[in-house]
């Protein structure tokens, strides 16, 4: 398989769930500015909107959409506790979460990364990024570990990608000790570190 990125994209949360699986995979950055990948390849050859992540298959097709992704690498993989099983009202609650981040967090970050957004929109989405995670605050509060309970599973690769953005648009956790605590935790994880260090994001330990 071969992962296309962007270094600390929404790709990120299928390349920490590539690492947690174990899989056999090779990664491909993409410019979002040329939609030229790192050997020279247009991407929209490879995926017709142009965005990552997008996951080609050992026969060749390309799998697109990050949640799509995410739940595909579980279903596919040796791990039964990445996914609850299809049918039960656990899956239907992991589903709930990852259309939660991607409809609701990810999205409003959205004007915070365009050039010719307006201070307006940019104002705007800052509430709204807020709301979001105050929402994931309160999902937290209970002492859970993850985002889903006791388990890590995709939505945590998801919730902790587009979280790690306040950093980037220097958002910061603000005063949301359950999700600082979370994002701590997440970050030692060696899937997590395996990805960012791949993605240069971090620095390899010495």
């Amino acid at each position: 398989m071969k992962l296309y990125y962007i270094p600390g994209a929404c790709s990120l949360a299928s390349h920490i769930v590539l690492h947690e699986t174990d899989a056999s995979f090779a990664i491909e950055k993409v410019d979002s500015a040329t939609h030229k990948t790192e050997t020279g390849a247009d991407f929209f050859q490879i995926h017709r909107k142009g965005y990552v992540p997008a996951l080609q298959l050992k026969d060749g097709e390309v799998l697109t959409e990050g949640v799509a992704i995410l739940q595909y690498l579980a279903d596919s993989s040796a791990r039964n506790d990445l996914s609850p099983p299809q049918g039960s009202i656990e899956r239907a609650r992991l589903q709930s979460e990852l259309n939660f981040v991607s409809a609701e967090l990810h999205k409003a970050f959205s004007p915070l990364f365009k050039k010719d957004s307006t201070e307006d929109e940019k104002t705007a989405a800052r509430k709204k990024v807020a709301l979001r995670l105050n929402d994931v605050e309160t999902v937290l509060s209970d002492g859970r570990a993850f985002f889903l309970g006791k388990d890590f599973s995709i939505a945590d690769a998801y919730l902790f990608t587009i979280s790690n953005w306040t950093n980037v648009t220097g958002l910061g956790l603000g005063e949301r000790p359950n999700l600082i605590a979370y994002m701590g935790r997440m970050a030692e994880r060696p899937s997590v570190r395996a990805a960012m260090q791949a993605e240069g994001l971090i620095e390899a330990a010495a």
